[in-house]
């Protein structure tokens, strides 16, 4: 998914997110509205965990939006109050709305709204001109409907009905005498052409008389002029359209050759762009190109959304983004470094890629959640927190800490627990029970939700690690289900390149821990845990993946590089 707006400033946690990344997300969101009039929104990059789900509906808030992917898009960049015109609009009206709108290009839909093509300028000019100038013929043949040559001289009619249709007419300017009008017509009649004329004159009874009892196929009466009943009557029965216009003969003779419709005009060949088409992606296929505007279609079909120049490739706009419990790209949603990064709270490891054209704001502290830094500064600021918003924030506080008993709590933790339970009116202790209760991954859900609910990748010695956790109230049903994390495991490592992948599952009552670990087996060989298998470990007392199993990790790493240099 991607964004539909760069207007607001988006907030967001980590790739597949747990419950602390979204509801900090959410509360910073919330913070920024309130304390500093930030037009701010709570985005998720990934799927949401189902005791988030229950939080969420417990605090009466918005589930954030599903956003994978932050690069601008062409439909971000495109204006979508462009000027667009028919194919069956007129030179005239088309001319006329890129004067008015200052453009010299415009898109060419079908009546449908599907894209025709690109007209500009040129294009458009080359309808006034004929197709060749060696013979009088060309110059004075002109294709255009009756009924268009009436709006263009924004006329009236009468005689017989117009046609919509588009046909080539011979242009007749009936300004000479009167017998050579009069022999001019006949031999065109001769010739078998007069259905196909379109006499112009202005107040000449004897020419109009001429043309009609002749047969022409429009008479065009400029000046302003009109003409009588029994010539309009007689023009009905010989099927001659008769259109009055206000303008002097010249004048009209211009206008008619407006009167062409642009679909006439289009080239077969143009460039359209898919609304969620990354700029990244399509800027170096474009800009070798000679054309200058882009439609932007959705996806799948013709249909105009936008359009853009070439000039928009060349510095788009960058989404405004805070990034809440995580501080590294290996984490963070996709299209991130092109993000305009404006502010950082978290409460992991600093990561060292993220890197920013000004200075930004950026808190990270040793603490048990980023709810936790979130919280205190609702705190500090003296702003009003919202029941809903402190219930999500005691969530977040409560998984990340284990509701205070990980050693990863401080006393800083505990204070703002205290404080958000008293405002969303719930007890510490029975919500802890609740929330861990209202979604069991290990008994109710799929490998592929055990792996990836709340995973997260690191680099480190040179490694590629995956890092799985999931919290339970008890470790029911871990033994039959401990080849599926197997298999899933070494899938997601085939699939994503890690060099090791772990899968933890904790349970948070007994503060014990149960780990598959698949992947070099030097490293695996190396971690500091009671090995029940070459891929399984149990590991009393560990419950937090950032003090106590990624630095184990790490640990694994470096000693069996060093044992390998040993060897050597």
């Amino acid at each position: 998914m991607t964004l539909k707006s760069q207007n607001p400033t988006y907030v967001v946690g980590h790739l597949n997110p747990d419950t602390d990344a979204i509801c900090a997300a959410i509360g910073q969101a919330e913070f920024l509205r309130r304390a500093e009039n930030v037009d701010a929104v709570a985005i998720r990059c990934g799927e949401v965990p189902a005791r988030v789900a229950w939080v969420l509906e417990k605090a009466g808030v918005e589930t954030p939006a599903l956003v994978t992917d932050l690069r601008t898009t062409a439909a971000l960049i495109c204006d979508k109050d462009h000027v667009a015109v028919s194919e069956d609009d007129t030179f005239y009206s088309v001319y006329r709305a890129m004067q008015k709108s200052e453009v010299k290009s415009v898109p060419v839909v079908s009546a449908d709204g599907n894209i025709r093509g690109i007209l500009d300028f040129t294009d458009l000019m080359q309808l006034l001109m004929p197709v060749e100038l060696d013979t009088r013929q060309g110059v004075k043949t002109v294709q255009a409907s009756q009924q268009h040559i009436k709006e263009t001289l924004c006329g009236n009619s009468v005689g017989a009905d117009l046609s919509l249709e588009e046909e080539e007419l011979i242009m007749f300017v009936g300004a000479s005498s009167r017998q050579g009008v009069v022999d001019s017509m006949a031999a065109a009649k001769a010739d078998g052409l007069s259905d196909k004329q379109i006499v112009i004159c202005g107040d000449r009874d004897d020419i109009h008389s001429a043309a009609v009892s002749t047969g022409v196929r429009v008479l065009v009466v400029t000046g302003g002029y009109g003409v009588g009943d029994a010539l309009v009557a007689d023009a009905k029965e010989k099927g001659v359209a008769i259109i009055l216009s206000r303008f002097d003969t010249a004048t009209t003779v211009q206008l008619v050759r407006c009167s062409r419709s642009v679909k006439n005009a289009l080239g077969a060949e143009f460039l359209c762009v898919n609304a969620d088409e990354a700029v990244s992606d399509m800027r170096s296929r474009l800009s070798a190109t000679r054309q200058d505007v882009f439609p932007v279609v959705k996806k799948g079909t013709r249909k105009l959304v936008g359009v853009f120049r070439k000039s928009a490739l060349v510095d788009p706009p960058k989404t405004r983004l805070v990034l809440v419990d995580h501080n590294e790209y290996a984490q963070a949603v996709r299209g991130v470094q092109e993000a305009n990064v404006v502010e950082v709270i978290d409460h992991h490891r600093l990561g060292g890629d993220i890197v920013s054209r000004e200075p930004i704001r950026f808190l990270n502290e040793p603490v048990g959640s980023s709810s936790t830094l979130v919280a205190r500064k609702f705190r500090f600021m003296g702003i009003e927190l919202p029941k809903g918003v402190a219930l999500c924030l005691c969530a977040g506080l409560i998984s990340d800490t284990l509701n205070l008993t990980s050693p990863t709590t401080t006393d800083l933790d505990r204070d703002m627990l205290a404080w958000l339970c008293e405002i969303a009116g719930v007890n510490a202790q029975q919500f802890t029970h609740d929330f861990f209760a209202s979604g069991s991954l290990l008994l109710k859900g799929s490998v592929d939700e055990l792996i990836g609910t709340d995973r997260k990748e690191f680099n480190e010695g040179g490694k590629f690690i995956s890092i799985s956790q999931v919290e339970e109230m008890t470790l029911q049903r871990f033994e039959e289900r401990v080849n599926e994390m197997l298999q899933g495991l070494n899938d997601l490592k085939e699939h994503k390149g890690y060099d090791i992948a772990l899968l933890v599952v904790t349970d948070i009552t007994k503060h014990h821990s149960k780990i598959v670990a698949v992947g070099e087996q030097s490293v695996i060989d190396a971690l500091p845990y009671d090995q029940c298998s070459e891929y399984l470990f149990d590991a009393e007392g560990v419950v937090s993946r950032k003090k106590q199993i990624f630095p184990a990790v790490c640990d694994a790493i470096h000693n069996s590089a060093a044992t390998s240099l040993d060897i050597l």
